[in-house]
């Protein structure tokens, strides 16, 4: 089946998604945004559509703006969209209430929130495939966004709308706290005279065991076996170099000692 797409917001993540949903074989037919929409329609062979003025026929409608401005956008949006029978929005925070302009407008709405890194459309759209996507929606508009997942290659799921702000504090943890956590190892690395790539292995391994196996039973490290003297000379090395450093040292360490089931014997040298 192929869809009539139109994109309202062409930053990374619209333009991944409509990037890897037109190899797909499906047709964005037009393009709407606040600036830069020429070159990016032009990319996908699509029109450049004007606010105020009727949309085109299409199956459905992207919205890609971040998320503060989805309430705006539908009801600027709303009255123009007649010859469109679906909306969804890409936010993995915003509840489809934010689609409720459309929603009145008699048009389905839902939610396509792609679990995965965009950090330009180029690289974003070939990431799509194999990673996760959660669908908010209900039929038929749900099996039409689920059919829209698999033919990028990824894997669609169901996702509880009033789960998305804690679903989405998940998806924080595993990306942008994952990095917090390398960061913080590659400044410690770098006052070691160490070069962070030689951590690339060890990383590449733990990540794969948590998934394996779940990341408390994947959980090695002095924290994990009880090793009290061995964590207080990490931290009086890592505060000899950078007291603020340490600071996050401690900090992560204490998150680790929970996973382990060691807060209490690892409370005092961690605090």
């Amino acid at each position: 089946m192929s869809l009539r797409l139109i994109i309202v917001g062409p930053g990374r993540a619209g333009m991944s998604v409509a990037l890897a949903a037109r190899r797909a074989g499906h047709v964005v037919v037009g393009v709407l945004g606040r600036s830069d929409v020429t070159d990016k329609a032009a990319a996908l062979d699509a029109k450049e559509l004007k606010w105020g003025v009727d949309l085109p026929t299409a199956d459905l409608l992207i919205i890609a703006v971040r998320d503060d401005a989805i309430r705006r956008v539908s009801e600027a949006l709303a009255p123009f969209a007649g010859a469109v029978p679906s909306t969804i929005h890409l936010s993995g925070l915003k509840s489809v209430d934010a689609l409720l302009p459309f929603e009145s407008a008699g048009l389905n709405v839902g939610g396509f929130h792609p679990l995965q890194t965009m950090p330009n459309p180029d690289v974003g759209s070939r990431s799509l495939s194999g990673a996760a996507v959660g669908i908010t929606a209900a039929p038929p508009l749900q099996g039409v966004l689920e059919e829209l997942a698999v033919s990028i290659g990824a894997r669609p799921f169901s996702l509880d709308d009033a789960q998305r702000p804690l679903y989405h504090a998940g998806a924080a943890c595993a990306a942008n706290y994952v990095l917090a956590a390398l960061g913080t190892a590659e400044q410690i690395f770098c006052a070691a005279g160490v070069p962070f790539s030689a951590a690339r292995p060890l990383v590449t391994e733990i990540i794969a065991n948590a998934f394996e196996l779940g990341p408390t039973a994947a959980l090695t490290g002095p924290i994990a076996r009880g090793d009290v003297g061995t964590v207080a000379a990490q931290v009086e090395a890592v505060e000899s170099v950078d007291p603020d450093l340490a600071e996050a040292f401690k900090a992560l360490g204490r998150v680790t000692a929970r996973l382990a089931g060691a807060a209490d014997s690892m409370s005092e040298v961690l605090e």
